[in-house]
């Protein structure tokens, strides 16, 4: 049977960002439970970061992205459920979505609703899953919660804190910059502590009257980690889901103890979306709140897929907001 040209980004060696390479492959036919993807937009998320610096090795040489929007061009045998032409997008693996075309399983794939376009979508799936799956299955916030939200104007915090806020939460947000402060208010914080000039703290007892918060969700790692589990109230879940500052060193239980019974949960995307019907229900009330416009999915760079080494560049720097897509 014939290929398909296409191009793919991979790096051989952990490292900076300019071990990304581009290059020309052919694409075979999809094998059976597998479908082909001719890629219109790519979602660009912190862990590839990880990846690419060997923070979360990856067997190499590596194509990085868990994130996608685009056509289905050919389906292998036993797909039932999606045929040619179909819009689809996917948001939890498997790794390789830096590329113009791909083979993959069909299981993480979700049809896209009609009012929803490429872009939004290839933005909207890994972080919209992350953000359903630590606000409504990790800890369920309800109506007249306060909560701290680490990287409020990130990709994640900029749609957790818009879809907190639509459910009567009042969010606590953090960031690195006044800049950020402002994009992260207009996205749903009700306060907003500037890391570099505020004590977080000293600031969220101060906003909680000395109680703290029962939940902090906590991208950020290393830098904020005592700060976090100082901010919660007995028996307050530290929700620790990424390292952008660094890996958190070990922690002995009875740090736990000794702040009133704490919980300490580190998850992943992937433990919330392996089953394929609780995987369909998250999409859906995703795209739920994304078409009733609660939420707002803001894509606020764009770079060809050429230009991948730039925009590794950026996010690594933090100089990005909301989301960012690649573009093939």
């Amino acid at each position: 049977m014939s290929t398909t040209p296409a191009k793919i980004v991979r790096f051989y060696n952990p490292g900076a960002p300019d071990v990304l390479t581009m290059e020309d492959i052919e694409v075979g036919p999809p094998k059976a439970g597998e479908v082909q993807i001719e890629h219109k937009a790519i979602g660009l998320n912190y862990i590839e970061v990880y990846w690419r610096t060997g923070v979360y090795p990856q067997p190499l040489p590596c194509c990085p992205g868990t994130e996608g929007a685009g056509i289905v061009r050919a389906v292998g045998e036993g797909v039932t459920d999606l045929k040619v032409g179909d819009r689809v997008a996917y948001g939890s693996g498997p790794v390789g979505s830096y590329s113009t075309v791909r083979n993959m399983p069909a299981h993480p794939l979700v049809k896209i609703p009609d009012s929803i376009d490429f872009e939004t979508a290839a933005a909207m799936m890994l972080k919209g899953f992350t953000a359903q799956y630590l606000l409504r299955r990790v800890y369920k916030v309800q109506a007249g919660d306060t909560i701290l939200f680490h990287a409020a104007a990130g990709g994640v915090g900029t749609i957790a804190t818009q879809w907190a806020k639509s459910l009567g939460v009042r969010v606590i947000g953090t960031v690195s910059t006044r800049e950020k402060a402002e994009l992260a208010k207009a996205n749903g914080c009700a306060e907003v502590i500037i890391t570099s000039e505020e004590n977080i703290v000293d600031r969220v007892k101060e906003l909680t009257g000395g109680k703290g918060v029962p939940v902090v969700y906590d991208s950020v790692g290393k830098a904020t980690f005592m700060d976090s589990l100082n901010c919660l109230k007995p028996r307050g879940m530290m929700v620790s889901f990424g390292n952008a500052s660094g890996k958190v060193d070990p922690v002995p239980l009875q740090w736990l103890a000794e702040r009133g019974s704490l919980v300490l949960t580190r998850p992943t995307v992937a433990s919330f979306t392996v089953d394929k019907a609780e995987m369909l229900e998250s999409a859906a009330e995703m795209f739920g709140v994304v078409a009733s416009g609660a939420v707002k999915i803001q894509i606020n760079q764009r770079f060809a897929l050429a230009d991948v080494v730039k925009a590794h560049t950026e996010l690594e720097g933090r100089r990005t907001t909301g989301c960012t897509v690649l573009i093939p």
